[in-house]
This record gives C-alpha cells, sequence and structure tokens, in this order.
C-alpha cells in the first residue's frame, strides 16, 4: 500500500561528499547543509567520525557540527565505525549518531576495520552509551543485497544480523544496497521479512543507484513498510571501499518521483534542484541526477 507521507534523510553532506575528489571547505559543507534544511529536510547526515587519513573528505567533523545553528525540528547526523569515533561525537553535543556494519564478513573488515562480531559488539556499547547520554543512536546494515567481495547475500543472514543488531534497541534498522544491485522484488521480500522478525525496530532503506534500480527499489521498499529514505541531493557520492558503487539515489528525483505519486515527502524540489545547480559550481562537474537536468513537472501556460 502506498503511503501518504514519508522521511527523507538527506545524506550528501557525509555520504554524497565523502567520495567526491574534491574537498569542500568547512564553510561550503555549512553552506550545503544550510540549503536542505531551508529546502525541507528535516534529517541530515552532516558528519562523519572516522579518521581522516582514510576519508580525508570528513575531516574537521568537530568543526562542522559547532558551526551548526541549533534547531528543533532538524536532527544532525554522525557516522561512527568504532567506540573512539562514538567519544568524539558525544564530545560535540550531536543528537543522533549512525553506525554501520556489513553482512559480508570481508566488506565489513575492509570497510570497518575489523571483524562482524567485533563490530557488533561495539554497537551494543555504543547504542548503550548513546541512550545514556540522551542521543539517538541507529544501525546501518551494509551489503544486505550484494557484496563486491563475496557475491551473494543470503536474506536469512540479513534478517539474523538485524535481530541481533535489534537487541540493543536502535530508534531503526537501515539496509543499505551498497553496490547498486538490488532490483525491486528483493527490496519488498527482504523488507518483508524484516517486519515480521523486528515489528517493533523502524525500518530505513539506502539505495545507490549504481545499476538505475535505485528509485524502483524506493518505491518497493516504502511499499513494504520502510518509513524512511536515504537519498543524496544530485545523486553524488558512493562508497569509496566498493568498487565501482556509484551513486546515492538522488534527492532530486526521489522527491519527485514521490510528490507526483501522492507522497507527501515536506520537501520543496525547486529548492533542491537549486541546490544541485550549486553543488555542480562548487564539484566542478555536472551531478548524476536526471531531475537537476529535466526540472519539474513542466509549468503550463
Amino acid at each position: 500500500m502506498t503511503a501518504k507521507s514519508i522521511q527523507i534523510v538527506e545524506v550528501g553532506p557525509r555520504d554524497g561528499l565523502q567520495s567526491e575528489e574534491k574537498h569542500l571547505s568547512v564553510a561550503d559543507r555549512l553552506t550545503f547543509i544550510q540549503k536542505a534544511v531551508d529546502a525541507g529536510v528535516r534529517r541530515v547526515e552532516v558528519a562523519s567520525f572516522v579518521n581522516p587519513k582514510r576519508v580525508p573528505q570528513m575531516a574537521h567533523a568537530e568543526e562542522v557540527i559547532a558551526a551548526l545553528p541549533e534547531r528543533d525540528d532538524v536532527t544532525y547526523i554522525g557516522l561512527v565505525l568504532n567506540y573512539r569515533g562514538f567519544e568524539r561525537a558525544r564530545e560535540t553535543g550531536i543528537k543522533e549518531i549512525g553506525c554501520a556494519i556489513g553482512v559480508s564478513e570481508t566488506f565489513n573488515q575492509r570497510n570497518q576495520g575489523a571483524p562482524i562480531k567485533e563490530t557488533l559488539d561495539a554497537w551494543k556499547k555504543m547504542a548503550k552509551g548513546a541512550q545514556e547520554a540522551g542521543m539517538r543512536a541507529q544501525m546501518t546494515i551494509s551489503t544486505s543485497f550484494g557484496c563486491p567481495f563475496e557475491g551473494e547475500i543470503s536474506s536469512e543472514a540479513v534478517v539474523a544480523l538485524s535481530k541481533r543488531v535489534a537487541e540493543a534497541e536502535p530508534i531503526e534498522i537501515c539496509l543499505a544496497d551498497t553496490i547498486g544491485v538490488c532490483v525491486p522484488n528483493q527490496a519488498t521480500d527482504l523488507f518483508g521479512m524484516l517486519k515480521d522478525a523486528i515489528p517493533d525496530t523502524p525500518l530505513r532503506a539506502h539505495f545507490h543507484n549504481t545499476r538505475n534500480t535505485g528509485l524502483a527499489n524506493a518505491w518497493a521498499a516504502m511499499e513494504a513498510g520502510v518509513e524512511t529514505l536515504d537519498s543524496s541531493i544530485g545523486g553524488i557520492g558512493g562508497c569509496p571501499f566498493a568498487p565501482r558503487a556509484t551513486g546515492n539515489i538522488p534527492t532530486d528525483d526521489l522527491v519527485f518521483m514521490l510528490e507526483r505519486g501522492g507522497v507527501d515527502t515536506g520537501i520543496d524540489l525547486d529548492a533542491i534542484i537549486a541546490t544541485s545547480a550549486w553543488l555542480e559550481g562548487i564539484l566542478e562537474k555536472d551531478v548524476p541526477s536526471m531531475v537537476a537536468k529535466a526540472g519539474g513537472f513542466p509549468a503550463t501556460a
């Protein structure tokens, strides 16, 4: 059944920028975040508390967060991959952390630098610490639909890991199509299984448009009961530790599809398109979004 409204998490300022060759200044990153908020986005990934030697695009996380305007209606999210990252995040006063774990052992070791068991133990410790500090904690399960190193990922493995993650009471669990191989019926089936396995845990979906199926997957996930979708203005980004995993689904294209389909997002499409144009100037290249190029629904005479 089609939802009447859905929440969009804007991941461009973090997941979008982390793969870009050009490193944006703190000032430009703050402008990017503000433009997303001005367009109506109410949850934004703003920083990553990882070693800047590994992801230099995400350096100066503390400086970015310190300069963010405080708003009761906006939630800023920081990515943490280990307990040291959590401690850094906690010190900034950010209200929500996003964590990540891979279903694939190989991918988890390359992305997190640790085996799955160690990452799971760290997650439980971080979730407890976040709750004690009054912070929201959520988890993204990477390679849920396929792995660049191990290939096929079984739905049963995703469900089993999700149940273990849910033991720490995250505010939501997100399934990520890290390499962009998911197709709509797979999204429908897997999220349906999760709704049955962890019915009290809200679900989020993170799709990449690597093989041009991301938007169809987002609609299928929504119809399967997913309450929140990730996207990136202009469609920038991808995973730097997954070969050829280009392109988050564009916020521009997602908002156009949802709003035309009768699903309220609370987001101003024209403002998002204008932000994509701004990004093209800052990044000195075209963005992947099709709606950024074509515009919204044509005005009539």
